[in-house]
């Protein structure tokens, strides 16, 4: 074949994608199906592995035909995939002994909660970069240990294993061969030490996880193995891995310290790049490892917001106020201001900078002449604002950052929200001509273990860049993020 292709296989919180890209980088062929959301009861998420792992098989071969192409014509795979959501499987059979308990799930934050009070939340920090919160793997394997039956004791003979949905994705397409993660993935479990780059014996002993159960962990670029040709119909390397946000720093080609990206999806992922050096945040940031192609660590500043694109799909499903997403930027442009209202979305409490689980939903500063359109904006506006409150917490941690804002995922899309971005926070927002930074982060990371992209070639600049510059005087800024503060200000409470 004339043509280099990397398949990357993209596993999300609701959906699985593959995407094929050529030589260049650009999309080639894709396919996407979603799968089925499980809430056994309040506050607890949980997903099919089975149905994980069909959805990205069932993919991959609807690209690859799409394409016209065989898997033998595949150079190698990448894989990103949704973090800290936890798989524990029988080592001999391959059958999840429970359901995979998803990174959004709260059943254990009761646990996480004693761990705190106990005073573990200094230790954890000091090795892994991140506060204690049932949002990491740690507790979810313990509750699974603990409350399936007979899964302790099998755990402990060695007859289980325990991954990231990488691990599981690697270990199913290689029948068994592939039982690994890479350091981006281990550092969202909070058993591994981020500086040591080992999974670590006191966090181990803590959250009374077996050492046996856990994969070997590799760099994000280079061969992990090689898919089963009974499996996956060819024997194919895959070369590359790395979690959601981490592949999309990768794929934004933000490789140097200082430079960041947001993700607008569901929630919104903001890193920022810190080279060499593991910043202690101070300001209610996690500490994370970025992709690496070797064992040299580099490190990422990131926050969380919980509540990013979301809170359009909650217009448009529950409030009906908006047929589709798009829609939103046409309501949001049809008037020049909200009001002085504000919507602060802590449906589901508040994520960085401020940590705030009892945090709750609010509308503030509605009048009369207040309507649909100016509701619908300060939807939008509270996106930014968010994002805004983590950048300043980065520019506090770290000292300084690039003043511009590399920028993805579905939310992107909205012009207005990323203008309103530039004028709140002062950056530049530069949106790539391929939004699907995730899946290309995965296949540089792939590609650059193959030969097929060029590291050199991969700093140079992106063409077909959208770039919106902040225009908002800085006097009207300000007042607008005091107003802001204010309103996160009455949302922050405790029962």
């Amino acid at each position: 074949m004339s043509s280099k292709y990397i398949l990357s296989l993209d596993q999300g919180t609701t959906s699985s994608r593959a995407i094929i890209f050529d030589e260049n980088g650009k999309i080639r062929s894709s396919a996407q199906a979603e799968y089925a959301q499980i809430y056994p009861q309040e506050g607890w998420v949980e997903h099919d592995p089975i149905e994980i792992y069909s959805s990205i098989a069932a993919v991959a071969s609807e690209a690859v035909a799409r394409l016209n192409i065989s898997r033998g014509d595949i150079s190698a795979i990448g894989i990103t995939n949704q973090r800290e959501t936890t798989i524990v499987w029988d080592k001999k059979t391959g059958a999840p002994v429970y359901n995979a308990i998803v990174w959004q799930c709260r059943r254990t934050a009761e646990m996480c909660d004693k761990l705190k009070a106990d005073g573990h939340a200094d230790m954890i920090y000091k090795k892994t970069g991140l506060p204690i919160d049932a949002y990491f793997s740690a507790s979810k394997i313990k509750w699974i240990l603990d409350n399936v039956d007979g899964a302790r004791k099998r755990a402990e003979k060695g007859e289980l294993l325990f991954g990231t949905v990488d691990t599981y994705l690697m270990w199913r397409l290689s029948s068994g061969k592939i039982f690994a993660t890479d350091y981006t993935n281990a550092s969202r479990t909070q058993l591994f030490n981020i500086h040591t780059l080992s999974w670590d014996d006191e966090l181990l002993s803590l959250f009374d996880v077996p050492r046996k159960m856990l994969p070997e962990v590799k760099p994000s670029s280079g061969i992990f193995g090689y898919t089963d040709e009974r499996e996956f119909g060819a024997s194919v390397p895959i070369a590359g891995v790395a979690g959601d946000q981490q592949a999309a720093l990768f794929g934004q080609r933000c490789f140097t310290s200082g430079c960041a990206k947001n993700t607008f999806g569901t929630g919104c992922f903001l890193l920022m790049h810190t080279g060499d050096e593991a910043v202690e945040s101070k300001h209610g940031l996690i500490t994370t490892l970025a992709a690496m192609t070797d064992n040299t660590p580099q490190y990422a500043l990131e926050g969380s917001v919980f509540v990013g694109g979301a809170i359009v799909q909650w217009l448009r499903d529950e409030m009906q106020l908006i047929r589709t997403a798009a829609e939103s930027e046409k309501c949001a442009m049809n008037v020049s201001d909200t009001l002085g209202m504000y919507i602060v979305p802590a449906f589901v409490g508040l994520g960085a900078p401020y940590w705030n689980q009892y945090a709750r939903g609010l509308v503030t500063g509605i009048t009369r002449g207040a309507g649909k359109d100016h509701f619908v904006r300060a939807c939008l506006e509270s996106i930014a604002y968010q994002v805004n409150d983590v950048l300043c917490a980065m520019e506090k941690d770290f000292g300084i950052s690039e003043k511009k804002l590399a920028v993805d995922g579905g939310a992107s899309a909205n012009n207005f929200l990323m203008q309103f971005t530039a004028d709140i926070t002062g950056r530049s927002v530069v949106r790539p001509m391929t939004l699907e930074s995730t899946a290309l982060g995965a296949a540089y990371l792939a590609g650059l273990s193959v030969g097929v992209y060029d590291p050199d070639a991969l700093k140079n600049p992106q063409s077909g860049d959208t770039v919106f510059t902040p225009n908002m005087d800085k006097s009207a800024r300000n007042k607008l993020l005091d107003g802001w503060q204010k309103a996160v200000g009455k949302t922050i409470y405790k029962d």
